[in-house]
């Protein structure tokens, strides 16, 4: 039997690289495609390329002992293949693991060429019907937050039950040969890491100027304003404005840890660029999103000291973001409980972020892998950061269910006795990050044992 991957973003990728290293053949299908020499794309996607990160380029924290960096090594040691590859096409971020765009997509392209149990198919699929006998075993869906109205309408017809929706923001992209550099310094939020990042500093003049010009900016979709749920953890900046003149000075623009070497004091805000490649010749605008007119934008930010002449790559723009509300939907094998033949991996399964969306790809692969082998799929323990993850999704209050990252509030907290013994947060975190790995490993351990004994027979 045969597996199917539809999504070619980083969970369908991830999961199809799973499925073929465990022996099983696999049809991975993305619409995005050439169609008459011309690309079909998404309205947020510039190219038909796997992988391509149409947000930021990170790939969070590296930090030990920090929940993204927990999941990451669980990822790691379960053999994932894009996160390999994300390393292997880091740039320097500090402490945060951040890809080069463009290599990133370029491995992942080579990876699924050079395995020879995939199969690609540039088509769009509107229609999932449960498989025959004898064909395609298992179907994993991870179209992402960009599902297409057709697909989308088949979803709802087989779950039986309405999506959710939000809407999610791209950060501008900044020429790396525009920016005034006597104007901004290099550091690392409480030089954390090498110093990666370009700080520009305001003081309390140019912040009260740019937050000004800001409010005052002109959205892109100004009438359909009230209707748009942004997702809380990537709120546009001026959405974030509007909640209070210093909102922004507490989020993005936060200056704390950022001291300036040139003065030895801390501005009153800065503004964060990371480096968008290893050549260094472009940079994001770090928690800018934002949702206004392309105009409005060039006006507003070229009032940040360093970007006064700024020349954008990239502008801000809203996409709207797709998921299935899986606390009701899903099993925690990612199934669908009433069509166990289909799976959910990625944003589209209710995770936010791209770790995440690579780390369901991971356990989608594994758990149609077994299923195709004859075996029934064995989660990943709750106590781990994968188990943690998807437990979030299929166990949460379904009235109120919005995506999430990994965070320790996912995890399962020590047990009482031992938080009011251990008073200090980042030791309870480390606890907490051992045993994780610990329970990981003892599950990979027989995943993998499984694997080999279906291999001998």
């Amino acid at each position: 039997m045969r597996i199917r991957v539809i999504g070619g973003g980083l969970a369908g990728p991830e999961a199809a690289l799973t499925a073929a290293r465990s022996g099983c053949h696999v049809d991975l299908y993305e619409m995005r495609a050439m169609v008459d020499g011309k690309p079909r794309l998404t309205p947020a996607h510039q190219t038909t390329e796997f992988g391509e990160l149409v947000c930021s380029n990170s790939l969070k924290s590296e930090s030990p002992n920090t929940a993204p960096w927990l999941l990451k090594q669980e990822m790691r040691r379960g053999g994932s293949a894009l996160l390999r590859i994300a390393d292997e096409s880091a740039v320097p971020a500090g402490h945060a693991l951040a890809v080069d765009r463009v290599e990133f997509s370029r491995r992942i392209a080579e990876a699924i060429a050079a395995e020879p149990l995939i199969r690609v198919i540039r088509e769009e699929v509107t229609r999932l019907d449960e498989p025959e006998s004898g064909s395609v075993g298992i179907t994993i869906l991870a179209t992402g937050p960009l599902t297409s109205d057709a697909l989308s309408r088949e979803i709802e017809r087989i779950t039986g039950a309405g999506h959710l929706a939000f809407y999610d923001s791209i950060s501008p992209i900044v020429d790396a040969e525009t920016i005034d550099m006597d104007r901004v310094y290099m550091a690392a939020r409480w030089d954390k890491g090498t110093a990666d990042y370009i700080n520009c500093p305001m003081d309390r003049v140019e912040f009260d100027r740019f937050l000004d010009a800001l409010l005052a900016a002109e959205a892109a979709e100004a009438k359909e304003w009230e209707k748009l749920d942004y997702f809380e953890g990537c709120l546009p900046i001026e959405v974030l404005a509007r909640r209070g003149r210093d909102t922004l000075r507490f989020g993005p623009m936060k200056p704390v840890g950022l001291r300036d070497p040139r003065t030895g004091r801390t501005p009153w805000a800065v503004v964060q660029l990371r480096k968008e490649n290893l050549r260094a010749d472009s940079y994001n605008l770090v928690g800018f999103q934002n949702h206004l007119k392309f105009g409005e934008q060039a006006r507003v930010l070229r009032l940040i000291p360093g970007l006064e002449n700024a020349r954008f790559l990239r502008y801000g723009q809203i996409h709207r973001n797709t998921y299935i509300q899986a606390p009701l939907l899903l099993d925690e094998t990612l199934r669908l409980k009433k069509a166990p033949w289909l799976m959910f991996a990625g944003q589209l399964s209710g995770v936010e972020g791209y770790t995440e969306s690579i780390a369901t790809g991971l356990l989608a692969g594994l758990y149609a892998a077994a299923i195709v082998r004859g075996e029934q799929p064995v989660p990943a323990p709750r106590a781990s950061a994968l188990g943690s993850l998807v437990h979030y999704i299929t166990h949460a209050d379904a009235k109120d269910f919005q995506p999430a990252n990994i965070t320790f509030d996912l995890l399962e907290p020590l047990e009482e006795e031992l938080r009011k013994k251990i008073r200090d947060k980042k030791e309870r975190h480390r606890i907490v990050c051992e045993r994780a790995l610990a329970a990981f490993d003892t599950w990979w351990a027989a995943t993998r044992l499984g694997q080999k004994r279906v291999s001998l027979v």
